[in-house]
């Protein structure tokens, strides 16, 4: 986080003045590691077996927050008897199919998550969409799906529809299939000593880890993770962080001051990019993007198939219908599902490893690369670059001629000879890109707090900022389809698209920028008779009467001249420390989600030391220092109705209102693609065996088994070193900002690769040394960083080395250097497909 995220760290520097605990669990000793109270070396992709080991010794030493687990949380919920976990099945759960035990042949399977629901009912969808990515059916099929659905609008009678009766519980938490008790059992493995095995970490530095968190959470105190990618890029990323969510639950530290765990960007925006989505999985405000490979044909199809009735998430053809309206204006009617029929659908896993794969394989023709150069941050970027070879055109729109614009001139391997310039028939367009001081707009950052920034001055020559192309770019698309009368193009003619600015800012050189208020009115939402601005997205309808694009934005600008982005005022010394008047943090201006469970079942604070939202009963209403992500009315005794829909359906005791029967998740039901609970897997790549199952990998991570993507087999002796990948400090992502900026560059002006003197001295190479790194996708070179903060681990008796290479180099810039990506593989997570450069495996020899 000191290297990375210096900006955020300040804050962790400030907490440790103030006596706070710094632990650091990580591969490389770090500026991190320098300023923690506590580090914990570990192996690079064991973080599972850490946590799982963590969460053990939470349940075995009676350290959960047993008030908090039973109310909060649906430990006491019972599990179907034919539910098998990992233990039952040497490593994976019911439900797999179609696998053959062998990754190498490149046929993974897939799970039926069937047997995973609740005895007495079935959960059925979750966000994200169990068959979102494979086609399967993730769990059971939602009520109505093959009868007649309920029309709609207004929806209310599908909504009720779609209720499913209660699960069976045992507040006791001693019923072996209650949830609390499968946990227990499949953690129970997770012991110190194989903590210590798996991960090289020694057991009384993960025991210190221990006492201090539990020491440190309960009634009184809260403790707070933080994670990046370093969680993220493995084949089990999204399971990662769920065990890290189980171990806060357990802990009692969700919905708290103090607790939760903190998912630090990389970008300014990157929130706001998955908010407003440029993923393609999802569509504004995480609704999942309707798809083939579900029951998605109509608008009520898709709103059966993903309303889930006993949640805030009941509101689902609100949130989509005043969608379809932003989307296509008076063209999207009643009569025409509101333009549903207009909207595209995918149907498949579109995302950038298997998008390069269809580059190569001559299935895409053309790619926009926006922000983003692949051809050095691309996954096996030899095969990313080689696959832009095969474009017909490639639009690339940055602030410098970039990797990716340049490939076709001069990369390595038109350099030795493997393509020839004359022979690659991909036409290149170079946009010069505006850069943040040179255009208006919002940065939404790690706490959802959104955040508006004012144009500086403006941009040189030709550059245009990225709103101005966008817009550009869909006006010409729009013109170009006006005349046709297919039906397949009457989406694009009916999409609104006016963001021109009423007038030229004066002073400035650029005449059609256009208004960024413009977009930021149709992200907020408006009343589509009378254009009034919606306050929030509690007004949105499903009759057709707002407009709003993105839900959980609606309330950003209430009111014409008043941008809560915008929003400068400072807290008075003495304040509760929310912030409440600095910027407009998603949803509803709230700083923390699921805030009633900062309070306990009867609505009090758990401590006056922690009290931030609690119920005033003189009041009859829900206060405190934030805004209450809760109905504000609804008393701590209020009872749920058994018959009722939304949060109707919950009880005044139930804080997690997105959720289907309001608790949170210590178990998944639904939802993930890989299991009900988080299981220790290596990673694709691994130098030892599993210790703790005989499942080696993920029975169902995505791999694209090719001859350009060879993946080495678990212990390959030409392979023995873990290698892990990771940022620098003075060093921007792929370098295509900060290699061209002579004060970065000097500072880190060449690759190195950091190693432990003991590795150095096995393969005789001397600090300064060129070395060479080799993995079965290829070679890089780089200068030695002989350093003791890189530590060789005993993992199972066996001393493992692990390796550290940043990845900020490419042939482009004022420093160059070798392409880091060209050693990584294109091996993913089955739920978001996020690649596995975290931890895989190589040789290092003296170059």
């Amino acid at each position: 986080m000191a290297e990375c995220h210096p900006v955020a760290f300040r804050w962790v520097m400030q907490a440790k003045l103030k006596g706070a605990t710094i632990i650091h669990v990580d591969p490389r000793f770090t500026r991190t590691s320098a300023m923690a109270d506590l580090y914990a070396p570990i192996r690079a992709g064991s973080d599972i077996a850490f946590l799982g080991g963590l969460i053990r010794y939470v349940l075995e030493h009676d350290k959960y927050f047993k008030e908090y687990v039973v109310h909060y949380t649906n430990a006491a919920v019972l599990l179907r008897d034919d539910f098998q976990d990992t233990e039952d099945l040497d490593g994976v759960f019911s439900g797999l199919r179609g696998y053959d035990g062998d990754p190498q042949n490149g046929f993974i399977g897939t799970y039926d998550a069937k047997t995973w629901q609740y005895r007495g009912t079935a959960v059925g969808a979750q966000r994200g969409g169990d068959a979102q990515q494979t086609g399967q059916a993730g769990g059971t099929q939602n009520p109505g799906q093959g009868a007649a659905l309920p029309p709609g609008p207004p929806f209310d009678a599908l909504v009720r529809s779609l209720r499913k009766p209660a699960p069976e519980r045992d507040e006791t938490l001693q019923h072996p299939r209650c949830v609390f008790q499968v946990m227990r059992r499949h953690f129970s493995r997770y012991t110190p000593e194989m903590v210590e095995r798996v991960t090289g970490c020694p057991q009384a530095a993960f025991l210190q880890v221990a006492e201090a968190i539990t020491r440190n959470s309960g009634a009184e105190r809260t403790t707070a993770f933080c994670y990046a990618v370093g969680w993220t890029q493995h084949t089990y990323g999204p399971q990662l962080i769920g065990t890290c969510a189980m171990l806060q639950l357990l802990l009692g530290n969700i919905g708290r001051p103090g607790g939760g765990i903190m998912a630090l960007r990389g970008h300014a925006t990157i929130q706001g990019s998955t908010d407003i989505p440029t993923l393609y999985h999802s569509i504004h405000g995480y609704m999942p993007a309707p798809t083939v490979l579900k029951k998605h044909e109509t608008l009520v199809e898709y709103l059966a198939a993903e309303t889930l009735p006993t949640s805030y998430w009941s509101n689902m053809p609100k949130f989509l219908v005043s969608y379809l309206k932003s989307m296509y204006g008076a063209a999207a009617t009643a009569e025409n599902d509101f333009g549903y029929g207009f909207h595209p659908r995918i149907s498949g896993d579109h995302s950038h490893l298997p998008m390069t794969l269809a580059m190569m394989d001559g299935k895409v023709r053309g790619m926009f690369a926006m922000g983003q150069n692949p051809a050095v941050g691309a996954q096996n970027a030899r095969l990313a670059r080689r696959a832009m070879a095969k474009l017909d055109w490639l639009v690339v729109k940055d602030n410098f001629e970039t990797e990716t614009a340049a490939f076709w001139h001069s990369s390595p391997e038109v350099e030795h000879g493997e393509l020839r310039t004359e022979d690659i028939q991909t036409e290149v367009f170079l946009f010069p890109s505006a850069q943040v001081a040179e255009m208006e707009g919002s940065f939404t950052n790690t706490q959802r707090l959104i955040q508006w920034h004012e144009k500086a001055v403006d941009p040189p020559g030709d550059c245009r900022s990225d709103l101005w192309f966008t817009v550009q770019l869909g006006k010409r698309l729009k013109k170009l389809y006006a005349g046709s009368a297919l039906p397949r193009d009457r989406g694009i003619n009916s999409l609104v698209w006016d963001f021109d600015a009423a007038e030229p800012v004066a002073g400035s050189r650029i005449k059609d920028e256009p208004d960024a208020l413009k977009v930021l009115r149709e992200i907020n939402g408006f009343q589509t008779a009378t254009g009034k601005l919606l306050g929030g997205f509690s007004e949105l309808k499903d009759d057709g009467s707002t407009t709003c694009a993105s839900w959980i934005y609606s309330g950003v600008y209430p009111e014409v001249g008043r941008n809560r982005a915008n929003q400068r005022t400072p807290e008075k010394p003495g304040g509760p420390g929310t912030h409440l008047d600095w910027g407009f943090a998603w949803p509803a201006n709230r700083r923390i989600l699921y805030n009633r469970a900062s309070a306990r079942p009867d609505g009090q604070p758990w401590s006056e030391r922690k009290r931030y939202v609690y119920w005033d009963a003189e009041k009859k209403k829900w206060t405190g220092a934030d805004v209450p992500d809760f109905p504000v009315t609804k008393a701590p005794d209020a009872p749920g109705d058994p018959e009722g829909t939304g949060l109707d359906a919950h009880s005044g005791s139930d804080p997690f209102i997105l959720k289907v029967d309001g608790k949170a998740w210590l178990y998944a039901p639904t939802g993930l693609l890989d299991g009900p609970l988080p299981t220790h897997y290596e990673p694709l790549e691994s130098p030892v065996r599993n210790l703790l199952y005989k499942q080696q990998a993920s029975p169902v991570l995505k791999l694209w088994r090719r001859l350009d993507n060879p993946i080495a087999a678990p212990g390959d002796p030409a392979y023995p070193h873990v290698l892990t990948t990771y940022r620098l400090t003075e060093h921007h992502l792929s370098g295509s900002m900060s290699r061209w900026l002579p004060w970065l560059a000097e500072l880190q002006p060449e690759l190195f690769v950091e190693l432990s003197p003991e590795l150095a001295g096995a393969r005789g190479i001397q600090n300064l040394d060129v070395v060479k790194i080799s993995t079965p996708r290829g070679a890089v070179r780089a200068k030695a960083l002989v350093t003791r903060r890189m530590r060789p681990l005993k993992i199972d008796g066996k001393v493992v080395h692990q390796v550290g290479l940043p990845w900020h180099w490419g042939y482009q810039g004022l420093v160059t250097g070798d392409v880091v990506n060209n050693l990584t593989a294109m091996v993913g997570d089955p739920n978001v497909s996020i690649h596995e450069s975290k931890a895989f495996i190589c040789e290092v020899e003296k170059a």
